[in-house]
C-alpha cells in the first residue's frame, strides 16, 4: 500500500477528499487533506457542476482529461452517471478537435510515445510503460484520424479516448490498459510549421522503413506482453489492411476501423432490413468511400449476403462502390487489390449514356438502391437530389452517413428525414440530436464502434483468446 503523497497522487487508487478519517491515519494522510470528508457522491456532483460551467466542448474535454489524470475512479464515476452527455466529449466528435489541438492542450503524459528516432531502443521504451501488467493496447500512427487526416502525434487522443471506453463500457481495469502513438513523422505541413508541435518534426518515413519499424514494434510487444490485445486504430488505408493481414495470426490483434466498423454496421443493417421488410441479400447496396473502413464493411456485407443464400458472384453484383473518381469498375487501373474485389464490370454501365465515370447520382438513378452507406468523410455528399432519387424507388430507404466527426458526415439526419418525408431509416457515425416529426421526438441511432470494441476487449481478455 502506498502512503502519504504517493497514495494521495496515485490517480488509479486515490480517493481525494473521500478518504475517511481512519484511512487518512492508515495511509499517512493526516494534514495532507482539508478536514472535511466528501463522499464519492458529493465529489461526483461537484465535478459535474464544474463540467457544466465550461464554455465549450473542447474545454469540457480538457476538464475531463485533467480529472482522469488526477483521479480515475472519480472520472469514471462522472462518466457513468452522465454517459449520454459525456460520451460525445471524451469520444467522437470532440476527440477530433482534441487531436487537432493535442500539442496546444497537452498537460500531462499518458501512455507511450514510440518514436522512430528511438527505434533502436524500443525494448527500453516499452519497459518504461506506467503499469507492468497490460491487457489491452490501442495504437495509432496518427495518419488518418477520424475524417480529419494526418494529425501526427496528436492522434494519441484516439487511443486515450478508446481505452476510456474500454473501461467505462467494457469494464476493463484502467490500470491494465496502454495507449500508444507511433511517431513516424507527419505530412501535415501546418503541424511541421507549428512551433508548439510536440512530435518528431519530420516528413513521414517511406514504406520500407515504416513496415520495418512496425515489425520492430510488434516484436517488442510480443516479447514484453505476449498475451496482450493489440488494437490498430486510424491507420491510413494503404497501411491498415497489410498490417492486419501480416499480424492477425501472430498475436491477439484486430483493426477497429476495418473489423469493428464492419461489425457494428452489419448489426445496424440487420435491424434496418427487418423494419424495411426486405432482407439484406435482396438489397442493392451503395457505398460512398473506398477506404479500408468502407471495404471492410462491404466485405462483411457480402459475406452476410452469402450466408443468406446468395452465391459469391450474386452478392458482389449487388454492391456498388463510389470513390472520389467515381464508380469502381474493372477497367480502372488505380484500384488496390481490395478495391478490385468490389469493382463492377464496365459493361454494367455501358448503356447509362455517360460522358465520364459514373458518379453517385448516376448509380442512384440507374440502380434500385435500397441501402446507401457513407464512409467518405465528404461532408454533405448525400445531396437532396441523390436522396430524393433514392426515396422515389423504395418505401423505406436505409441511409447511413457514417463518417466522423460530425463535421464530416455525408448528410444530417434532419435533412434525410425531410427529403424522404420521414421514411428513411437512419444511423450515423457521430451523435446527433433527436428528430421531431408529428410531435414525436425520435432518437438518432449511432452506428459507432463503441458498441463493439469494449465488449470485444472484455471477451477476448476474459477468455484468454489467442486470435480475434
Amino acid at each position: 500500500q502506498k502512503r502519504g503523497q504517493a497514495a494521495l497522487f496515485d490517480a488509479l487508487t486515490t480517493k481525494g477528499t473521500a478518504f475517511s478519517e481512519a484511512e487518512r491515519r492508515e495511509y499517512g494522510l493526516l494534514g495532507l487533506l482539508p478536514t472535511a470528508v466528501k463522499t464519492m457522491d458529493v465529489q461526483a456532483a461537484h465535478c459535474w457542476h464544474e463540467f457544466c460551467t465550461r464554455r465549450d466542448d473542447l474545454d469540457k474535454h480538457i476538464y475531463l482529461r485533467a480529472l482522469q489524470d488526477r483521479n480515475e475512479t472519480l472520472f469514471y464515476r462522472v462518466l457513468r452517471d452522465h454517459i449520454l452527455e459525456s460520451l460525445p466529449i471524451v469520444y467522437t466528435p470532440t476527440v477530433g478537435e482534441a487531436c487537432q489541438r493535442f500539442s496546444e492542450i497537452y498537460r500531462r503524459p499518458r501512455g507511450l510515445f514510440v518514436s522512430y528516432p528511438e527505434r533502436d531502443h524500443l525494448d527500453e521504451v516499452l519497459r518504461n510503460r506506467p503499469q507492468r501488467d497490460v491487457d489491452v493496447i490501442v495504437v495509432t500512427d496518427g495518419q488518418r484520424i477520424l475524417g480529419l487526416g494526418d494529425q501526427g502525434i496528436g492522434g494519441m487522443g484516439i487511443p486515450i479516448g478508446k481505452l476510456s471506453l474500454y473501461t467505462l463500457i467494457g469494464g476493463i481495469d484502467p490500470g491494465r490498459t496502454l495507449p500508444i502513438v507511433l511517431d513516424v513523422g507527419t505530412d501535415n505541413v501546418e503541424l511541421l510549421d507549428d512551433p508548439q508541435y510536440l512530435g518528431w518534426r519530420h516528413r513521414r518515413i517511406e514504406d520500407d522503413e515504416y513496415y520495418a519499424f512496425i515489425d520492430q514494434f510488434v516484436t517488442v510487444v510480443r516479447e514484453e506482453l505476449p498475451d496482450v490485445l493489440l488494437q490498430w486504430e486510424d491507420f491510413a488505408t494503404v497501411h491498415a489492411l497489410p498490417i492486419l493481414e501480416r499480424y492477425r495470426d501472430k498475436l491477439l490483434t484486430f483493426n477497429d476501423d476495418i473489423q469493428g466498423t464492419a461489425a457494428v454496421t452489419l448489426g445496424a443493417l440487420h435491424g434496418a432490413a427487418k423494419v424495411a421488410g426486405r432482407a439484406l441479400s435482396q438489397q442493392q447496396v451503395v457505398m460512398l468511400g473506398a477506404g479500408s473502413a468502407g471495404t471492410g464493411v462491404l466485405d462483411m456485407v457480402r459475406r452476410e449476403m452469402v450466408a443468406e443464400g446468395l452465391s459469391e458472384a450474386d452478392a458482389s453484383s449487388r454492391i456498388w462502390v463510389v470513390d472520389i473518381q467515381g464508380l469502381l469498375t474493372d477497367d480502372r487501373t488505380d484500384l488496390s487489390e481490395e478495391q478490385l474485389k468490389f469493382a463492377q464490370p464496365l459493361d454494367r454501365v455501358a448503356d447509362w449514356s455517360l460522358s465520364g465515370p459514373a458518379q453517385l447520382i448516376d448509380v442512384v438513378r440507374h440502380v434500385d438502391v435500397g441501402v446507401l452507406l457513407g464512409l467518405s468523410t465528404a461532408a454533405g455528399a448525400f445531396t437532396e437530389e441523390i436522396v430524393r432519387a433514392m426515396a422515389a424507388k423504395t418505401e423505406r430507404p436505409i441511409i447511413f452517413p457514417l463518417s466522423n466527426p460530425t463535421s464530416r458526415a455525408e448528410a444530417h439526419p434532419a435533412e434525410l428525414d425531410e427529403w424522404t418525408d420521414g421514411r428513411a431509416l437512419i444511423a450515423t457515425g457521430s451523435p446527433f440530436a433527436p428528430l421531431k416529426r408529428d410531435g414525436i421526438e425520435r432518437p438518432i441511432a449511432q452506428c459507432n464502434n463503441v458498441y463493439i470494441f469494449p465488449a470485444m476487449g472484455l471477451a477476448v481478455t476474459a477468455a484468454q483468446a489467442t486470435r480475434v
